[in-house]
């Protein structure tokens, strides 16, 4: 197998040979260009702490020492928020020697400021899966500013496949931009795509959102339904910068508009802790075709979760606060995100998630 990121008809093949399994028949509706979305479970354990496995102990053994109780989530069961929860996902996988395979919450998770990490068994590390490694899988669900509705099924994390060496180096990303411009600007590379926040608006004077601290639950189930003046209030800037409160979290947007090539992929990931009192969290996945004008995007522009930590911090427009780290795609997908594959952000500015009324 070549390497690089598994594509949907190679996760496919995954699936007709036993590598990928479930308790339910896999829809073909979870098969991204570049990931397989991953389904809750019945049950949720609550638990005291959040935690990894370890190299010696699986999660159900962990969860007999820190369950305090469980909760059905058939019809629909409040995850409060402050609480932390397990809960076994449906799939299970036997990934062959040589492939590992990466976590991470879907796009409309993260814009809720729902933390959801994967674990495996023996694990040690949130939502990466070791090279080979059979066995089942488990969400952790920590609602941070909303308490929230969950129901089995529901899919809240997407996962990657990777075969052997997957990330473009910063030479290779250097050539890529140069074949097909994957920034609107000038790009900033180093360990991966640098990109900033726009706090300069062309239009009006409208730069993100901030959470409320008490609110409404919302049921993930329910889809530009929310008013979002219920659960956000607007962040206005003249001045070309604003002050995040500490423990307060924000949604920003990008200034630079990127795209992913149909043969690459990128992860999201935090920027280095020392650029100030913050953090973009919740690393994202984003699919061949996202932003691509092939795929009927024009560059897309990334939404920011930000969370301000301990002490008030005061961030600037064009101010980096991110990267996107890039990889290879072992092949090319049958289906290209925004193209054949329906998109809700494709082309997008700052939004929230599909749950609130535009």
């Amino acid at each position: 197998m070549t390497n690089g990121v598994l594509a949907d008809h190679q996760i496919r093949d995954m699936i007709g040979a036993g590598q990928i399994t479930a308790g339910e028949i896999i829809e073909s509706s979870q098969i991204q260009p570049a990931s397989l979305d991953l389904r809750l479970g019945s049950v949720a354990y609550r638990v005291r702490a959040s935690f990894l496995a370890g190299r010696t102990r699986t999660v159900r053994e962990r969860l007999a020492d820190f369950t305090m109780h469980e909760v059905q989530l058939g019809g629909g069961a409040v995850l409060e928020k402050g609480c932390v929860y397990v809960v076994p996902l449906l799939e299970s996988l036997a990934l062959p020697q040589g492939m590992s395979a990466a976590a991470s919450a879907k796009s409309s998770i993260g814009r809720l400021d729902l933390l959801t990490r994967i674990i495996t068994d023996h694990g040690v590390e949130f939502d990466r899966v070791p090279l080979g490694y059979t066995g089942p899988l488990y969400v952790e669900i920590c609602p941070r500013s909303f308490s929230v509705v969950a129901q089995p099924g529901q899919m809240l994390n997407q996962i990657i496949f990777r075969h052997g060496k997957t990330f473009l180096s910063d030479d290779d990303l250097t050539a890529l931009h140069a074949r097909t411009p994957i920034v609107s600007s000038d790009p900033v590379i180093s360990d991966g795509l640098g990109f900033s926040v726009d706090l300069k608006p062309v239009d009006g004077n409208l730069v993100g959102y901030r959470a409320k601290p008490h609110t409404g639950v919302i049921d993930l189930s329910k889809l530009n339904h929310y008013d979002p003046a219920e659960y956000w209030e607007p962040v206005h800037t003249n001045d070309g910068w604003i002050i995040l409160d500490p423990g307060a979290f924000y949604i920003l947007v990008s200034r630079e508009a990127i795209s992913i090539p149909p043969m690459q992929a990128a992860e999201m990931a935090p920027y280095l802790a020392m650029v100030g009192e913050f953090r973009v969290h919740y690393a994202g996945f984003f699919d061949p075709g996202f932003g691509y004008a092939e795929a009927g995007g024009a560059g897309s522009r990334g939404v920011l979760e930000v969370r301000c930590h301990e002490a008030p911090f005061v961030l600037e427009h064009g101010q980096i606060v991110g990267r996107l780290v890039y990889e290879n795609m072992a092949a090319m997908p049958d289906a290209l995100y925004g193209r054949e594959i329906k998109s809700n952000y494709q082309g997008q500015g700052l939004k929230l998630s599909k749950h609130f009324r535009m």
